[in-house]
């Protein structure tokens, strides 16, 4: 079994680039993941494990010494923690292939017939953008992301997702692509906003469509709102101005999963 002990280790200093530069993870086509509860994931789902680094006694999901990935190595307690993103390290982190996130040209039903999408539209937040894919997983919908939003393989995004990322298709598109793929497939596109055709979220037909929600702090952009065939609004209490991003796509996302549910 491979041991390191230096920080400088060539193999360290790529997973600390692979946790601190979207640049480079795009460059390499990998991310980072922490703790033993997502290399599980990673396994169960065939994931492309690249290498993983542990440190003795970490709440390994198997024997290191069975693990049959291209690289496993064990390192230092001090060694971890200059690897790992976390304040406190839970003694495993690993790298992973990127799965591609284009979307296909057409846009099909799932397993299930379901045409389901929730749209996010500059979502910088990474523990929020993990927080509703994570969501979107539990009710049956898609998530796509159009530009501006945190990305999808920062380590807070993949940790707030706890393995979403390996088990859910996920899209990034554009937002000509996107509509052009809406249209494509008769779908209607609601976004989260208040204008004079607003109409209460219970009132809609929510079992086919695409739902958009804007950025924590500006809502929907101009552009999506253009495009957007109508918009929604999720009823509260009149001293509420607003939720934030991953508490809205909550609850449009269980308004749309209701009737299958």
């Amino acid at each position: 079994m491979e041991t390191i002990t230096s920080k400088s280790n060539p193999l360290c200093v790529h997973l600390r680039k692979l946790a601190s530069s979207r640049s480079y993870r795009e460059e390499t086509g990998e991310f980072l993941c922490d703790s033993p509860k997502l290399l599980e994931e990673a396994e169960l789902w065939a994931a492309q494990v690249m290498a993983v680094l542990y440190t003795e006694g970490a709440a390994l999901p198997w024997d290191p010494e069975g693990m049959r990935f291209p690289r496993v190595a064990k390192a230092s307690e001090a060694v971890m923690r200059s690897v790992s993103p976390m304040e406190t390290p839970q003694g495993v982190v690993f790298s992973c292939r990127s799965p591609r996130y284009d979307p296909p040209e057409r846009l099909e039903p799932d397993t299930l017939g379901r045409m389901r999408y929730l749209v996010l539209d500059g979502v910088q937040d990474p523990g929020n953008v993990g927080t509703i894919l994570r969501t979107a997983d539990a009710f049956g919908a898609t998530v796509i992301l159009l530009p501006g939003c945190a990305d999808l393989n920062n380590p807070k995004t993949l940790r707030a997702g706890m393995g979403v990322h390996f088990r859910s298709v996920i899209y990034r598109c554009t937002l000509e692509e996107l509509t052009a793929r809406l249209r494509a497939a008769d779908l209607p596109l609601y976004g989260a906003a208040l204008r004079e055709d607003t109409a209460d979220v219970r009132e809609m037909d929510l079992r086919r469509c695409a739902m958009a929600v804007g950025s924590e702090g500006r809502g929907l952009s101009a552009a999506v709102l253009a495009e957007c065939d109508r918009t929604i609004r999720i009823p509260m209490d009149r001293t509420c101005e607003s939720l934030n991003a991953a508490s809205a796509a909550s609850v449009l996302l269980w308004e749309a999963a209701r009737g299958d549910l």
